[in-house]
């Protein structure tokens, strides 16, 4: 903004007010006056409802927008722990995989063993490269014996999968269907549901999903969420329908302390919820990662990255991820940028989540460090571009680490 000196000089108040707008609108990050929206990146069904409810940041996630703040991000925190909060997670897309090899194909993307994954269940995976690194982490839903969606994190993973097909000699089809899930979390999350949907909500299991036509609208709801508290994720099938369905929640979740939100990641990370990119990319395999389920070297079926990753097994993991809690103040913010870890000058990991907790009182982090230095209690001290920490290793995940809060019946 251009501010002349003939304005300044007939109404110098008006150009005060002027210029403590401009600050404020820097200092609380405007997000929506920063992303600049286009017709090259996609919106999803329930972009206008976030406008209408209050969302004042978005960041891109998969090509598409997603609202990242609806103003303070600890409110957002006690909203969803205490409440519920509904979320605009159409970024997460599916990568839907059909024909009569899709469960084989299927198997091929994953080192998780799928033989015993039944029609209407869900299941955290990961997928591998040739080397073992780690392309995407998706929740994978079972439609049909051979029909699968993957629900993405933010990578490109239905060209990988487009990639994969061609030289798989498999039959399958592969597309990106018209699918945009919500997410309803929190712990009236249950009776928002059922008041909407009906009481056949109260039998749904953790990780298990039912089809379901609401009307005119149709639906696939799961017991799922990226929140580690009780949670439901809405995957609309038809987009036409998304501020329709946005408004009918929020209407009966109101009074029952709904509010618009998003994905919290002081939550996230307090249950050791991992963000791709962030915490795990292509540089990480499985076996640097606690979730030993997750990965079976030894099944009789083939996938990608088997003979490196059994080779990795062999020879030993030469790091690990940890939590740890950093000293000092309460961090202000979220790390924007890994923060580096040393042991007398020498790097040893890097810090790829950091936040306070406002529950737990301490500042928290997800890690990856060097094997040596994995052991409980272990003492590092932290260095970013301005500053310096002390740290030590901790269990992790850092609050209900059963997760029984997001699976009790």
């Amino acid at each position: 903004m251009i501010i002349s000196l003939i304005t300044l000089e007939k109404n110098p108040k008006q150009i005060i007010h002027q210029l403590q707008r401009i600050a404020c609108n820097i200092m609380n990050t405007d997000l929506v006056g920063q992303v600049g929206f286009g017709t090259q990146i996609r919106k999803s069904p329930y972009f206008h409802s976030t406008q209408k409810w209050g969302a004042t940041g978005y960041s891109v996630y998969n090509h598409m927008y997603i609202p990242r703040s609806f103003g303070s991000a600890e409110d957002n925190y006690w909203n969803l722990i205490n409440n519920a909060i509904l979320c605009d997670v159409g970024v997460e897309r599916q990568v839907e995989i059909t024909g009569p090899d899709a469960a084989k194909f299927t198997q091929l993307l994953t080192p998780r063993n799928l033989s015993k994954c039944e029609v209407g269940q869900c299941k955290y995976v990961f997928m591998t490269d040739s080397s073992g690194g780690i392309i995407n982490d998706p929740v994978l839903l079972k439609l049909g014996e051979n029909h699968f969606w993957l629900s993405l994190a933010d990578s490109d993973a239905l060209l990988w999968a487009k990639g994969v097909q061609v030289n798989s000699g498999m039959n399958v089809t592969i597309t990106e269907p018209d699918v945009s899930p919500l997410q309803l979390q929190g712990p009236k999350s249950r009776e928002i549901m059922c008041a909407v949907f009906g009481d056949w909500i109260m039998d749904l299991r953790y990780y298990w999903f039912k089809e379901f036509d609401f009307g005119d609208i149709p639906l696939v709801i799961s017991r799922t969420g990226w929140s580690s508290e009780l949670g439901y994720e809405i995957f609309l099938r038809d987009q036409s329908k998304g501020n329709r369905l946005w408004e009918i929640l929020m209407e009966a979740g109101s009074p029952l302390g709904l509010k618009p939100g998003h994905t919290s990641t002081i939550r996230r990370i307090e249950g050791g919820m991992l963000s791709y990119v962030a915490d795990i990319n292509l540089d990480n395999n499985p076996l640097e990662l606690d979730y030993p389920h997750l990965i079976d070297l030894d099944m009789h079926a083939e996938f990608i990255g088997k003979k490196a990753l059994r080779e990795i097994r062999k020879n030993g993991v030469k790091r690990k991820q940890v939590g740890l809690e950093i000293s000092g103040p309460p961090l202000s913010t979220p790390n924007t940028e890994p923060w580096i870890i040393e042991n007398k000058s020498d790097a040893i990991g890097k810090v790829t989540s950091a936040v306070y907790s406002p529950r737990l009182g301490k500042n928290i982090a997800l890690a990856i460090v060097d094997y040596k230095y994995v052991e409980i209690g272990t003492n590092l001290a932290i260095r970013t571009n301005a500053e310096k920490f002390t740290a030590i290793v901790v269990q992790k995940p850092f609050y209900d680490p059963k997760k029984t809060i997001a699976s009790r019946v």
